[in-house]
């Protein structure tokens, strides 16, 4: 796996839209919150576009993604919001060129599509982490901003479970790469080039304003596709609902894993929380 270099006061950044164009005040907002950190930032040229439904063209949306990467002066990526449309990316993205211009590259929800694609393609460790427009005035917290240290700190992320207390829902002890990210992302990936691979990796899933009868369906194809065959491991993050469903979803989870050989433990808080 590569690495990319951390970041440090003064680097440039780049924000794109590979998933559509975020609110231009909250994404504004968000880029006030690196500029505090000490980064320039450079808006890619197609993120506020809204020719389409998924605002700009794959084109013009690809563009930005490769420019970025390609900008020696740029030294990470992070995506303005989520949405849709990072499906249609990837079989056009260049893994090669991303490959030979290894950088940080940061988003969730959509973007787990991307994340997947180019660890598959590129060997290159990716971010699951908020969205640029999610650091807006009204929505940031501080536990959000603080992950975003690791970057600049080269430090491990361990979980704090003063507020959060994990639980186990099945025992055991695994190891390995993290990989996954947003349920339906990772479910819509199954049978193409682009599907997580799991072997001998701790899965992360976590979803938003999904049923629970919708949760069940996707666990059930992914485990259909073997992505649970060889995990060594899998994290359930933030299962965002309404109390009456999330207690629904909790009972699709403990009853899909249960009895299963890998460890899993839930509440961990990551995600659209």
């Amino acid at each position: 796996m590569i690495k990319p270099n951390a970041l440090q006061k003064g680097d440039q950044v780049a924000v794109i839209a590979p998933a559509g164009p975020p609110d231009q005040e909250q994404l504004m907002q968000g880029i006030r919150v690196f500029e505090n950190m000490g980064l320039e930032v450079i808006v890619g040229q197609h993120v506020f576009d809204e020719e389409e439904y998924i605002g700009s063209t794959d084109e013009k949306r690809l563009a930005d993604l490769h420019e970025a990467f390609l900008d020696p002066t740029i030294r990470a990526i992070f995506c303005a919001n989520g949405g849709i449309g990072s499906a249609r990316l990837a079989p056009k993205v260049d893994y090669a060129m991303i490959q030979q211009n290894p950088k940080v590259f940061w988003g969730y929800s959509d973007i787990t599509y991307l994340h997947n694609a180019i660890r598959n393609y590129s060997d290159l460790v990716t971010f699951h982490g908020a969205m640029v427009a999610n650091l807006n005035d009204k929505d940031r917290k501080e536990e959000t901003l603080s992950s975003f240290h690791p970057l600049f700190t080269k430090e491990p992320v361990v979980h704090d479970a003063t507020n959060f207390s994990l639980n186990v829902v099945s025992d055991g002890e695994g190891e390995g790469k993290l990989v996954g990210g947003n349920l339906a992302l990772l479910a819509s990936g199954v049978g193409t080039p682009y599907q997580v691979n799991t072997d001998g990796a701790i899965l992360l899933i976590e979803e938003v304003l999904e049923p629970a009868f919708r949760i069940d369906i996707m666990l059930t194809q992914l485990n259909q596709a073997g992505v649970f065959d060889k995990v060594e491991g899998v994290v359930i993050g933030n299962m965002q609902a309404e109390p009456d469903e999330y207690r629904k979803i909790e009972k699709v989870l403990h009853d899909f894993f249960s009895d299963v050989p890998y460890p899993v433990v839930e509440n961990f808080q990551i995600g659209h929380c």
